[in-house]
């Protein structure tokens, strides 16, 4: 059985957009699971996504209801597979060191923060960070990701 998971953080958005809308549909309306990884910026946001399969932890920038509404960490676990779930916080620099500090037998480690979209194994964990779909990209592209997972895990980040 495959699963595909939806991965998106860091859309800063006050509402819902139409673009949001446009990208939900497009890329996001057949994924069997999504993921948010923070900085969500809105409640409605949450909600939007929470209408199908969801998982979100809030970011630095999340108002107090979004905080209210969802942990700072979660580990997610999809078979035997464990998925950790986090933002991030603090300089770009030393960002995955200190992610990877939060988490132990992780399968996939899934983050944000630094709205740089990353893919690469890390003593044999896959540290995935979509980037960010509609906020600002410091490459100046916007991207999701995908996880597929089957007999393996592939992750891919598009962009938008």
């Amino acid at each position: 059985m495959k699963i595909k998971i939806g991965i998106l953080s860091d859309t800063h958005l006050h509402r819902v957009t139409r673009e949001f809308k446009d990208i939900y549909e497009h890329y996001l309306s057949d994924v069997d699971i999504i993921l948010h990884a923070g900085d969500f910026v809105s409640a409605d946001v949450v909600e939007f996504l929470s209408k199908n399969e969801f998982h979100g932890v809030h970011g630095n920038m999340d108002p107090v209801d979004v905080i209210e509404m969802l942990p700072r960490k979660k580990v997610i676990e999809l078979g035997p597979l464990r998925l950790g779930l986090i933002h991030g916080s603090g300089p770009s620099a030393g960002l995955e060191d200190r992610i990877w500090a939060e988490f132990q037998n992780m399968d996939v480690i899934i983050y944000g923060h630094s709205h740089r979209a990353e893919k690469h194994i890390r003593e044999g964990v896959l540290l995935f960070n979509p980037g960010t779909a509609v906020g600002y990209d410091f490459s100046r592209k916007n991207t999701l990701g995908f996880l597929e997972i089957g007999d393996t895990i592939n992750g891919t980040i598009i962009n938008i």
